[in-house]
């Protein structure tokens, strides 16, 4: 949450029937730029347990004189922004380093065995390869984004495939055929995975395309490990007592993607906004698109036993969680939808900011996965709010239309 921010602190803190100003805030202490690796369910916020939220508070004297005081869980996350704001200001000795790091790699080693040319993994065909199952998984799953890629450099469009896959791949661990057989040590063991494939030992061929990405840009792996963090929430917690925990839970499943790719993706040379502000507008947007998935996916979740809304807040506006089950629209809900919705509006208003300091070939494909996910928050509204039983989305008429406007906006951004 960008430091300062007095859009996203509204957006926080000012939309839903609580107190309103920063004191206010800190007497109840408690930003992506891929298209949301698919819909998380969400699950999970307690910062107490969680290795971000013990992390050191950032020095006061590092944020703007009149910034808004953050919750908790706004300084956990805050300092994964200026540590991966750092990263990239100093991103030519980080590739240095991770590069060191590849040629000492058993899959460097054994692929530049098998290839006698001695160049490691950047000799590879099987690299190649790699990156373009990356891209056949991205182009199914994520066709529009996939679409504004072709407009990146070879090596950043597959370097956000590799990432993109990653995502993809650790969602469907807690969210897929084998969910119900996924534990806490499976992830565990996926999370020293990840450790390897950032020290140069991938396991498999999607592992070798991010353990070449995360060797070419200044990628932190702190990210990562939130995502981590957010699939084991999601093995417990069905429930949400504040926006707080579901701050902290939409920062795990997808701010962490905006974290992950804004070194991908390129800031651009002319910009004159900091690295800092940059990240938190990428965070900005998967808390945005996170928040979209929550909305739209209401009756499906409580389906399912999960509510994934702050109770307080529910609380305020005199509904129950078996008002929620029993999935009648009613004016008290109307209003409770209102104020959702007008606070992820000022999560994607923030995000947008960000896209005109992308590099110029980043932007179109994030603007246009901004708009398209917008635009889900106004179908929710033409569906009157009737987010039990109907499912809200755009259609492909608006998908179009939508695309070369998004183009024009990216074009002429400043």
């Amino acid at each position: 949450m960008a430091a300062g921010s007095t859009a996203v602190w509204a957006a926080h803190h000012g939309c839903c029937g609580g107190r309103v100003g920063p004191q206010a805030a800190a007497g109840r202490r408690r930003g992506a730029l891929l298209p949301p690796a698919p819909t998380r369910r969400a699950g999970g916020g307690g910062g107490a347990s969680s290795s971000v939220a013990r992390r050191r508070r950032p020095p006061r004297a590092s944020l703007a004189a009149a910034a808004p005081v953050r919750t908790a869980s706004e300084e956990a996350v805050y300092e994964v922004v200026l540590r991966q704001a750092a990263l990239v200001e100093g991103g030519a000795a980080a590739r240095g380093a991770a590069s060191r790091r590849r040629r000492g790699s058993r899959w460097a080693e054994e692929e530049g065995s098998a290839s006698g040319d001695g160049e490691g993994l950047l000799g590879w065909g099987l690299l190649g390869d790699a990156y373009d199952r990356c891209g056949e998984v991205c182009a199914e799953y994520a066709k529009t984004f996939y679409l504004g890629t072709q407009l990146m450099t070879a090596e950043r469009r597959k370097a956000v495939w590799a990432i993109y896959v990653w995502c993809r791949r650790t969602d469907e661990l807690v969210d897929g055929p084998n969910a119900s057989y996924i534990t806490p040590a499976a992830l565990d063991r996926w999370e020293k995975r990840l450790e390897d494939l950032f020290e140069g030992r991938p396991y498999d061929m999607y592992d070798a395309a991010l353990s070449d990405t995360v060797s070419k840009f200044p990628v932190d792996i702190q990210p990562f490990k939130d995502m981590i963090e957010g699939m084991r929430l999601d093995l417990w917690k069905s429930r949400y007592k504040t926006f707080d925990e579901l701050y902290l839970y939409c920062y795990y499943v997808a701010g962490t993607v905006g974290l992950m790719t804004v070194p991908v993706m390129g800031i651009a040379p002319d910009s004159k906004a900091s690295t800092e502000s940059v990240y938190n507008a990428a965070l900005a947007l998967g808390i945005a698109n996170q928040l979209t998935n929550i909305l739209r996916d209401v009756g499906e979740d409580a389906r399912r036993g999960r509510i994934y809304l702050p109770m307080d807040e529910l609380a305020r506006a005199g509904l129950t969680e078996e008002d929620i089950i029993r999935g009648k629209v009613t004016d008290k809900w109307r209003r409770f939808m209102k104020g959702q919705i007008q606070r992820a509006r000022l999560f994607f208003d923030e995000a947008e900011k960000g896209v005109a300091h992308l590099d110029s070939a980043s932007r179109w494909p994030v603007l246009a996965s901004l708009w398209l996910y917008r635009q889900i928050l106004d179908a929710i509204e033409a569906n009157d709010y009737n987010n039990f039983t109907k499912r809200a989305y755009v259609g492909k008429a608006k998908k179009l239309l939508s695309l070369p406007v998004a183009y024009a906006r990216a074009a002429v951004a400043s």
